[in-house]
């Protein structure tokens, strides 16, 4: 479960080989570091011991202030973002989810059943979870609904994430835990939608077919332009991080087709308002 700082820290040593033109092969024969362990380490999936980092800054040169920062990255490596204790029992893929979220700078997410958990309430959560989970127990229920509750800070801090949202209209016609429930979450979108940070937009059914009918995704980018975006994907079939640069232009195109699709945020709102007062 790699956190930001793990995978910014496998960047480095990867642009730090490649500065010294050092295959991972060259690497292995000079420090005794197997090419199997080096490949882990350049792909943020273990943290590497300090003496083996020491010998890999050795190697490439690495002097201060950059070797002190590049030490201190791994200090903080395995620590994640913003997770709570009781996150431990949630899957990890999940927890990675929250964690990179919780660091992103912005999100584009594309929904085609449910409302973005991001601006779920609590009572639509709930709902969701239980229908998603039938086997889940009360207590998996109450952990998954209090962790994309509290998802929603990174909405109201003080640098608030910017969330661009698209959700085909098929998903607020559904009543998610009844009419009452469903229509709390529609007024709920209307206020969030409000805020300069938050952009909604909705896919009317009069457009047909569209590119995001394969499924739901999420595109993060993050503060610094040393850290690659992430496409998170979630399925049935379980959840999937993408970080390839093909992949990441590929969703981006996407969301960018979405986009064109989709109503206009004033005229979204519009939408939303009518069907709140429909259901009512």
């Amino acid at each position: 479960m790699p956190t930001i700082r793990l995978r910014r820290l496998s960047g480095e040593l990867r642009r730090l080989r490649d500065a010294s033109q050092l295959t991972r092969e060259d690497v292995a024969q000079r420090t005794g570091i197997n090419e199997a362990t080096l490949y882990r380490l350049e792909t943020a999936r273990v943290r590497p011991q300090r003496r083996t980092l020491m010998g890999l800054l050795d190697l490439y040169g690495v002097q201060d202030p950059q070797r002190s920062e590049i030490l201190a990255l791994s200090k903080q490596a395995d620590e994640q973002g913003w997770l709570r204790p009781y996150h431990a029992d949630l899957p990890d893929e999940y927890t990675a989810y929250i964690s990179f979220e919780a660091e992103g700078r912005s999100v584009r997410n594309y929904e085609s059943s449910f409302v973005p958990g991001l601006l779920q309430t609590e009572e639509y959560a709930r709902a969701v979870i239980r229908g998603v989970l039938p086997t889940a127990t009360a207590k998996e229920v109450d952990q998954r609904v209090r962790a994309r509750v509290e998802r929603r800070h990174v909405l109201t801090k003080e640098h608030p994430l910017e969330l661009w949202a698209i959700v085909d209209e098929a998903a607020l016609h559904r009543l998610v835990g009844g009419a009452e429930i469903m229509t709390a979450q529609l007024r709920a979108l209307l206020d969030m939608t409000e805020q300069p940070h938050v952009t909604l937009q909705v896919i009317p059914f009069g457009v047909g077919a569209h590119p995001g009918m394969p499924g739901s995704f999420v595109l993060i980018d993050f503060p610094a332009t040393e850290d690659p975006a992430v496409v998170y994907n979630e399925s049935m079939a379980g959840d999937l991080f993408l970080e390839a640069e093909a992949d990441i232009r590929r969703y981006e195109q996407i969301f960018d087709h979405l986009r064109a699709m989709a109503q206009s945020p004033d005229d979204s709102r519009a939408l939303i308002g009518a069907l709140a007062h429909e259901i009512t």
